[in-house]
């Protein structure tokens, strides 16, 4: 007779990257006062779910949002790191801000080619700043950037490439130890994240953001 399992996935609450408009990637950035209160909202959402085993992704901005959760899951005996589901790599951007991106891809300083899918991390305002500088066609031709990277990081296709590997192990655990499991992540894995297990195009991949507040629950039946 089979059973259901449950993984929880969430993302971090506001860094100060974040809060200051900053290609954040690989670096690492503490959560603002609204950080911390998003991440205990998130243990208040999970409090009465059973949570056995947990990840976090290597940063500090994942490793503390977990925090908060587990304060309600003493049931939960093993934390476990894997950088699978950390943030996407922005090389060369990472500290950036982003009305600086804005600035020069307005005056064409950047290849569009190679950055022009960074777009895709920015709020809905930026992003139509940036189509009044291009011209409504070509931002659509650049924006849409899935399998190229910014110098020095990580296409779109590249996390899902790592996330891919992650879930496929995930699911062996799942049903190997039959347990419950929280993932703390970021926006872009958990974007692709959502793309295998929900079954997605890479066209919902870049129209999504990623609530820093919300749960995404999956079930694996074991």
């Amino acid at each position: 007779m089979t059973k259901k399992y449950y993984i929880y996935v969430f993302r971090h609450g506001q860094t100060y990257f974040n809060k200051n408009k900053m290609f954040t990637g690989w670096m690492n950035s503490k959560l603002t006062p609204l950080g911390v209160r998003q991440a205990k909202a998130l243990g208040k959402k999970l409090k009465n779910k059973q949570i056995d085993f947990a990840f976090d992704n290597g940063l500090s901005r994942s490793k503390d949002t977990l925090k908060q959760v587990l304060v309600y899951h003493p049931e939960c005996k093993k934390v476990v790191t894997d950088k699978r589901m950390i943030e996407r790599s922005y090389g060369n951007l990472e500290g950036l801000k982003h009305e600086e991106f804005i600035k020069k891809i307005g005056h064409q300083e950047y290849d569009l080619l190679k950055e022009g899918d960074a777009i895709e991390d920015l709020c809905l305002k930026d992003r139509q700043r940036i189509e009044e500088f291009l011209g409504e066609e070509e931002f659509k031709l650049i924006h849409r950037g899935y399998d190229i990277s910014p110098p020095g990081g990580e296409s779109f296709l590249d996390v899902e490439k790592r996330v891919a590997s992650f879930i496929k192990d995930l699911k062996k655990l799942v049903k190997k130890k039959k347990v419950n499991v929280a993932i703390s992540a970021s926006g872009n894995s958990i974007r692709l994240f959502r793309k295998i297990m929900e079954k997605k195009s890479k066209e919902d991949v870049v129209s999504w953001v990623i609530p820093y507040d919300k749960v995404f629950c999956y079930v694996i039946e074991a």
